[in-house]
């Protein structure tokens, strides 16, 4: 990758949201690049019949899926989470803030995916089964008319033990590449930045996945990872920073969401606006739930993503436009944060430059708030996630307070009472109890200022 010379090109470019990142502010901005969905979707290189082909890919799976795996019998092998209504939360932070959140707010419960209990089940899965079926498909064994339950077979098991499959991951995309892999019979290597919790290892360890430690961060343990791969030709490298693969599996997410708004009686259209708040680190996952929502809701929803402020990557990426040219480190920020899953320097170009006309904004959170949210999230709804799901949470606080000028230039500014806004928790079911309760006492430590 090659890298910029960090002092000359902030001599050259003095734009006031880089000094603020780099003072570790917390900031909203708004994305001068937004198009019209239609005007934007011209230039993608993905389309709708991507996301719809990925979602039949799953639909074969479920079977396997709900054979292999008891935890997604009840949804016949389909793996999806939750959308909650929180009233309580919102007037909680309606209260402390001392600003008023326009419209109903909600919770999409991704920490609570089974599998592996983060927004990481959707793509990282995914792509482990197109994998499979690929070579399985390839060497005659299986053709998409079968009943995928038959992969849970010794026969298939000992096919797929002659591959193998790595990835370069904080923790969560990790354990659900890992924990897909080894069931179906792959060896499986996961190549885990230093940020990486203890906890999420042993699991995988427990799981007979390979684990290979890093005291440098996620970029890091990607390039080395993506090497050593590159040396095997029964390996594949699922690679989180160029995933095409990956970010439609993500992508689905919203055909999903798409269904649970109509049973729930949530209208979306011109006079009643959809907000989503996604927490972001290399991109791949917001930006694929983005995309998908953008394909079904086109500019009915905006899409924002939330970033630490010692991690702000993607926004980084975006304001300078260089996307993965920059990392943080390069202004010098020091990617250290209490969100694991979301202490990635470096954003994914891939991501940054499909999202880049269907994003509306993004904003950064420091590890006070978002400690401080995860116990405030805990004390009024009963649902603990961990730091980095609750990056999302003020989103809509943040909106309110700071986003007039956006509202008014996109005809929101009384439509906005008939909003719905959708905090995406991206992970934190499976985090240990006693994990968990060391993150609850923090939060209560913190009164949520910025750094």
């Amino acid at each position: 990758m090659k890298r910029i010379n960090s002092r000359a090109w902030l001599q050259n470019h003095t734009n006031p949201f880089i000094q603020k990142l780099i003072s570790l502010e917390e900031v909203i901005w708004f994305n001068p690049k937004l198009e019209a969905f239609q005007a934007g979707i011209e230039k993608c290189p993905l389309s709708f019949s991507d996301v719809l082909e990925a979602e039949k890919r799953l639909s074969r799976f479920a079977p396997y899926l709900a054979k292999v795996f008891p935890e997604t019998q009840t949804t016949n092998g389909i793996i999806e989470s939750p959308l909650v209504k929180i009233p309580q939360m919102q007037a909680k932070l309606e209260d402390d803030y001392g600003q008023q959140i326009f419209g109903d707010l909600y919770l999409k419960c991704d920490s609570h995916l089974p599998i592996s209990g983060s927004i990481k089940a959707r793509g990282g899965i995914y792509e482990v089964l197109k994998i499979a079926e690929d070579l399985a498909i390839s060497k005659g064994m299986l053709s998409i008319e079968d009943d995928y339950s038959i992969l849970a077979s010794d026969k298939f098991r000992s096919f797929f033990s002659k591959y193998s499959i790595a990835v370069g991951s904080t923790g969560n995309l990790g354990l659900s590449i890992g924990i897909m892999s080894a069931k179906l019979g792959f060896s499986v290597t996961v190549h885990m930045s230093a940020d990486a919790k203890q906890w999420k290892k042993d699991l995988l360890r427990s799981k007979n996945v390979k684990v290979i430690e890093y005291a440098a961060d996620y970029s890091k343990a990607v390039e080395e990872g993506r090497r050593l791969a590159e040396a095997d030709p029964t390996c594949h490298f699922i690679d989180d920073e160029n995933s095409r693969d990956l970010f439609l599996g993500y992508a689905v997410a919203a055909l999903r969401l798409q269904k649970q708004l109509e049973l729930a009686g949530i209208t979306v259209d011109e006079n009643h606006p959809l907000f989503v708040y996604l927490p972001c680190g290399v991109g791949g996952g917001p930006g694929g739930v983005a995309f998908g929502l953008k394909l079904i809701f086109q500019d009915h929803v905006h899409c924002f993503f939330a970033e630490p402020t010692h991690s702000p990557c993607m926004l980084l990426g975006l304001i300078s436009g260089l996307h993965d040219k920059i990392a943080v480190q390069d202004i010098g920020i020091d990617n250290q944060t209490a969100a694991d899953g979301l202490a990635v320097g470096r954003p994914s170009g891939f991501v940054g430059r499909v999202i880049e006309p269907f994003l509306s904004g993004s904003y950064t959170i420091s590890d006070q708030q978002m400690l401080k949210l995860l116990k405030d999230l805990a004390d009024t709804e009963g649902i603990y996630l961990e730091p980095s799901a609750l990056a999302g949470m003020i989103g809509p606080v943040k909106l309110a307070a700071e986003g007039q000028h956006y509202l008014e230039n996109h005809d929101l500014s009384t439509k906005i009472n008939q909003a719905a806004h959708i905090v995406w928790g991206t992970g934190g079911s499976m985090v240990p109890k006693q994990e968990m309760e060391q993150y609850y006492r923090k939060g209560s430590n913190e009164k949520g200022q910025s750094d």
